[in-house]
């Protein structure tokens, strides 16, 4: 592809950082808007999406880009710092363009874009000029996730016909170029699309991606993709969840539809999040997880460090082993205390747990109000706590995120507080 400093694939320039003529560094490059104007004329680029500290999105004019290159990117003068809004006939070339159908004008065939380059023209001004596509085959594959075969090469933008935006799109590529994204950031990027396109990216996620991504998500936005996938998909991507998080999102539902879920959901699966509908809002109860690290007291430091270490398990989760007696599954036997993970640091590995279990921290009961919970959390600098049923036995765990996504408005994620700062 063309180095040529007035032309710019927008692929390439994914992810890297972006500067101010001082040399510090503003954000980092996640998407570039570009300006439908009509049939018959290219698109033309009017600014880029920058993720800056804080993991917001922010527009950064074209006006203000100096220096775009393969290594950095470099803008002037004042940019705003209010999160990033779509408006009228703007694209998101990766969130939108990417994946789009094209009929090749030539007369041989359909294709699909991959990559858009935009050149810079005597005038100033970005215009997309060239189409990086793959030729559609027969042999593509029409399942969601696999890469699919076909002859790539560089086209003139004008050299192919671009059907309405709401014809239907895969999103290959955009879930491709953003699988480095945390779920909370990817969310984020989801939140902000439209809502065709939101629905068609969810339904290319794995199960388990979407599992995560979806409790980033605003409430309505979960409703949204969770009742556009099959029931049978659906329920699969709720028993990925974890127990909090899918009792949660069914609580956003109609009762039929929980009930029909819950039914298509394996029977294990189900019941623990059954266990979590039937608690009144504001409850430990109602916030828990009911899956946090259990082990025996003759479990030994070095077991625990392993279950610890378990990529799924978030920091708060990891942070604390619960002590009990068998059964080990919740409703465990009786909850006999916590160990610290820094208390596995300082001991050796055939330690057994039943000997340094700390048994001063008290359990809260599963009825217990979400402020007292907060206030333990608070006072002894906790990321969680055991909570107990009336038979002393350990029934789950609050974390310290689940109390500040309680304490936080309904729309926080939503909401940006931001003032309107320059740069």
């Amino acid at each position: 592809m063309s180095t040529n400093p007035t032309r710019v694939f927008v692929a390439r320039l994914l992810g890297l950082d972006v500067f101010d003529p001082l040399g510090d560094r503003l954000g980092r490059l996640r998407d570039a808007v570009v300006l439908d104007r009509g049939p018959g004329k290219p698109p033309q680029a009017v600014g880029l999406v920058v993720e800056v500290p804080g993991k917001k999105r922010v527009f950064v004019p074209m006006t203000r880009v100096t220096s775009m290159d393969p290594s950095q990117i470099i803008c002037t003068g004042l940019v705003n710092l209010r999160r990033f809004e779509q408006r009228g006939a703007e694209i998101l070339v990766v969130a939108e363009l990417f994946d789009r159908r094209v009929v090749l004008r030539d007369g041989s065939g359909a294709a699909t874009i991959e990559d858009i380059a935009m050149e810079k023209n005597r005038g100033g001004d970005w215009n997309v000029s060239q189409l990086f596509i793959r030729r559609t085959t027969a042999s593509s594959s029409p399942l969601r996730g696999l890469r699919r075969g076909g002859e790539r090469l560089i086209i003139d933008w004008l050299d192919a016909y671009h059907g309405p935006q709401n014809e239907p799109q895969g999103a290959t590529q955009f879930v491709a170029q953003h699988d480095d994204l945390k779920a909370a950031d990817f969310a984020e990027a989801l939140h902000e699309m439209n809502d065709k396109r939101r629905l068609e990216v969810a339904g290319e996620l794995q199960d388990d991606r979407l599992a995560d991504i979806l409790p980033e998500l605003p409430d309505v936005d979960q409703v949204q993709i969770l009742s556009s996938l099959t029931r049978e998909r659906a329920a699969d991507v709720l028993e990925e969840m974890d127990p909090d998080d899918a009792a949660d999102l069914l609580n956003e539902l109609p009762e039929e539809q929980k009930e029909e879920l819950l039914q298509l959901m394996e029977p294990d699966d189900a019941e623990d999040v059954r266990r979590l509908l039937e608690y009144d809002e504001d409850t430990a109860g109602s916030l828990m997880t009911t899956v946090p690290v259990i082990l025996p007291p003759e479990a030994t430091v070095a077991e625990a460090l392993a279950h610890v270490r378990r990529q799924e398990l978030t920091p708060a989760l990891a942070s604390s082993i619960f002590v009990c007696r068998p059964p080990l599954e919740t409703p465990t036997g009786r909850y006999l205390g916590v160990v610290h993970i820094q208390q596995l640091l300082r001991f050796p590995p055939p330690e057994q747990l039943g000997n340094i279990v700390d048994t001063d921290l008290e359990p809260v009961g599963d009825q217990a109000n979400i402020s007292e919970v907060s206030r333990i959390l608070a006072t002894y600098n906790l990321n969680s706590l055991p909570v107990i049923n009336d038979d002393g036995r350990l029934v789950g765990a609050v974390t310290v995120d689940d109390v500040l996504d309680h304490l936080l408005p309904d729309d926080w994620r939503a909401q940006d507080d931001t003032p309107r700062l320059k740069r």
